[in-house]
């Protein structure tokens, strides 16, 4: 039988954490980070396998997603607050080095927390994006856009174009993915195809098409992908959204300039002597670092790195559930970290 996952909450001051946990109190320890716009039964599988082989799996719903505190002002959703949470999280859990690994923007917590916190962790495993030292923000990302593919003019953004339209529309974009919860996440979590290679990016088009969903300014009705999420999880993220809706989640976006400065407060410049594994999606239109210069930073940041790169689009945890799995097991097993 699978480990049960159980549901845990640690309240400090400033923030209230929700977890999930599997697998011996005892065992070392593995936490996993999600990113936009999920929650932390994305790592089920992840957790099912690593719990089964002796590890303490934990997977916390980050700020402004699930059970933990959704705070209203914009800037509660900086890095630096997000890094602080799981700090505070981390100590609950004992403070022993950990393996963290993050998805999305759950990668630049892991490496802003791996910089600033190095004692913290002992290997880090990153899922579709990759790491930036000087944070992941627009300054950071458009320099290295493949102006072959997108010529700056008409695409000044590149790939990343949706992420200035939640800077200059922000509140339209929340209220399009807000129109109908269900509808947007089901049009949201689709697999990546090999069809992708070569060609523009819908997110580069958002600016131009007046929002992720044109006109119409509602997602498309589309069955979910129950490859991707188990019907009774896909329910609960469902749920999660109807309760927070996508205004905190978006608003991880809003805070570049002190996302900047916080990176660029850490020591080295934010180099990284940690073991660290980049999962790279072959299929991914928006980060896959093979087809731009997006991997360049981390490349010359990290002492350790091993690259890997699997078959899929953007959402590799649900995509390729075992082979990520297996990839971070071989890892392990290879780096000892």
């Amino acid at each position: 039988m699978a480990p049960i996952l159980t549901a845990q909450t640690i309240q400090s001051p400033r923030h209230r954490t929700h977890y999930w946990e599997a697998g011996p109190a005892d065992g070392p320890l593995m936490v996993f980070i999600h990113g936009w716009p999920e929650i932390g039964l994305m790592w089920r599988a992840q957790m099912e396998v690593f719990a089964s082989d002796g590890w303490r799996c934990i997977a916390p719903d980050m700020r402004g997603y699930g059970g933990s505190s959704a705070p209203t002002l914009s800037e509660d959703y900086a890095f630096e607050e997000i890094v602080q949470d799981m700090v505070e999280l981390h100590d609950h859990l004992g403070g022993g080095a950990a393996i963290w690994v993050g998805h999305d923007l759950g990668c630049p917590v892991i490496g802003l927390l791996a910089a600033h916190h190095p004692d913290r962790s002992r290997g880090i495993v990153l899922l579709s994006v990759p790491y930036l030292p000087r944070s992941f923000a627009l300054p950071s990302l458009i320099p290295l856009v493949d102006r072959t593919l997108y010529p700056a003019d008409p695409y000044p953004d590149g790939q990343w174009d949706y992420y200035r339209f939640y800077l200059t529309h922000f509140d339209q974009t929340v209220a399009d993915f807000n129109a109908d919860i269900a509808a947007t996440l089901s049009a949201i979590y689709r697999r990546g195809s090999p069809e992708s290679i070569g060609q523009i990016s819908r997110s580069a088009k958002v600016t131009a098409l007046g929002g992720w969903f044109g006109a119409a300014r509602l997602a498309p009705a589309i069955a979910p992908d129950t490859a991707l999420w188990p019907a009774a999880d896909f329910d609960a993220l469902i749920a999660a959204f109807r309760v927070t809706g996508f205004r905190p989640g978006n608003a991880w976006y809003l805070n570049d300039a002190a996302n900047i400065a916080y990176a660029d407060r850490a020591p080295d410049g934010g180099g990284l002597r940690q073991p660290l594994l980049f999962i790279n999606g072959a299929w991914d239109s928006i980060c896959d670092i093979n087809r731009s210069r997006l991997g360049e930073p981390m490349r010359n940041a990290c002492a350790q790195l091993t690259v890997t790169t699997i078959e899929a689009g953007h959402w590799l945890p649900l995509e390729r559930k075992a082979e990520v799995s297996e990839t971070i097991a071989s890892w392990l097993h290879a780096q000892k970290p």
